[in-house]
Parts: structure tokens; sequence; C-alpha cells
């Protein structure tokens, strides 16, 4: 009996009728952000609508959440270092990438990214969102967290607002434990959902230590967010 193999989905092209471009400033940075308009209108498209019946699948990659922004500001307050004997750039993964957020921030802070999604159109929006911003120094990666790649390390892993559902949580750790390259670190930032207890339990049993610290986000004139920060590690070899 062969392996489960990784299942991705795409938005049709013709399923996102109108695009806009928003201005998102991100602590130093500005950038613009190229979008649908209304990302719950591509679930009209039938390819989408059969993927909602068959895995819950919502087209939340489409929109600018505001836990993203949250993200992007801790990655622009850090103090990122090259490789201290090779003096290259610090790899990094953004799980989940929808519009690039986050990524695009770690790109102008000098790190090479790799944007990653289940949704394949995600990853080429932001793509198009990182050249646009004359940020060139990326890849792109589908990732399907169920059945998650083996044999690629990260030193950086970024992820914003990956925690809305309960049954993400256990695959969401497992895919950090196995991407995460000792010594490496996580940046995750959640707005306190509910499972936030779950994801605290999880990174526990997965060997994985963390630090927590509330942050704020809000777009100009918008509410603002409140959410945490999670800085998570390899726990030691000796417990």
């Amino acid at each position: 009996m062969s392996a489960p193999q990784p299942e991705f989905v795409e938005t049709p092209a013709e399923a996102i009728r109108e695009l806009l471009t928003e201005t998102v400033i991100i602590d130093r940075f500005q950038f613009q952000i190229t979008k649908p308009v209304e990302y719950y209108d591509l679930l009209d498209d039938p390819t989408l609508k059969e993927a909602l019946k068959k895995d819950e699948y919502m087209p939340y990659w489409a929109d600018i959440w505001p836990v993203s922004r949250m993200l992007g500001k801790a990655i622009a307050k850090e103090d990122w270092k090259k490789h201290p004997k090779t003096g290259d750039k610090l790899e990094a993964i953004e799980l989940g990438c929808g519009l690039g957020i986050p990524g695009l921030t770690a790109l102008a802070c000098g790190l090479r990214v790799t944007f990653s999604d289940y949704d394949l159109t995600a990853m080429k929006f932001a793509g198009d969102n990182a050249r646009a911003n004359k940020l060139h120094d990326f890849k792109t990666l589908a990732i399907d967290w169920r059945h998650p790649p083996t044999d690629i390390k990260f030193p950086v892993i970024f992820g914003a607002d990956l925690t809305y559902e309960l049954r993400k949580i256990d695959p969401l750790v497992s895919l950090v434990k196995n991407l995460l390259a000792p010594g490496g670190i996580c940046f995750l930032t959640d707005q306190d959902r509910s499972p936030a207890p779950i994801l605290r339990q999880k990174l526990a049993e997965y060997g994985l230590r963390y630090r927590s610290e509330k942050m704020r986000a809000a777009e100009p004139g918008g509410p603002r967010m409140h959410g945490t920060l999670y800085r998570i590690t390899h726990a030691p070899a000796d417990g």
C-alpha cells in the first residue's frame, strides 16, 4: 500500500475577479501588497467549493490579517545576523505564507526566504508581492502539513495566525519540530484564539521550548489587535 501523498489546492485564476493594492507599513518598511478584493467571494468558484466540502478549505491566504502585521513587526525589530562562519544570509521559511507580509519583512531585513503554503496561488501572490517590492532573494515550496518534507531544515521559521483551528495544532507543531534546525528559532504569532492552550501543550509534548510575549498590531485607522508572539526552540537534549 502506497504512502499518503500531499494534497494541494490551487485557486483558479478565473475565481479572482478583482484585485486591489494596499500600502502596508511594518515598522520602518513600507510594502505594496496586491490581493483579491474579498477573500470570501473566492468560495463561489466550484473548485474551491469542492475543497471546502472535502477538507474544510478556506481561502484565508487572500486577506491581510492583523497577526501578519504583528509578526512582521517582531521580525523587523529582531537583530538578524548572517552565518558567523560563512557570512551567508540566514535561511527562513514562512509557513502558511498567504500574501507574504512576514516573509517580505524578513527579506527586507536581509534574510533569504522560502514562502510556503498549500494553496499554490498563495505562493504566487507572495512571490509577486516580493518582486513588486524589489525583493528577489526568495523561493517557494508547497507544503501539506500532514505530509511534511523530511529532508530540509531551516534555522528560522515564521508563521502568523496558523492556530485558528484545533485540528491544525498537532500537524503544525510536528512540522515545526521537523523543519527547525538545531539551534534554530521559530516565531509564531497568534491572536490568542481558543486553541492557544493546546498549542502550548503540544509544544511541550514535542520537546519544544517557547517564550511568549504580548504584542499589539493594527492597520492605520483600525482597531488595535492584541496577541502573543511565541519564540520556539528545541529543548536541550538533557531536557
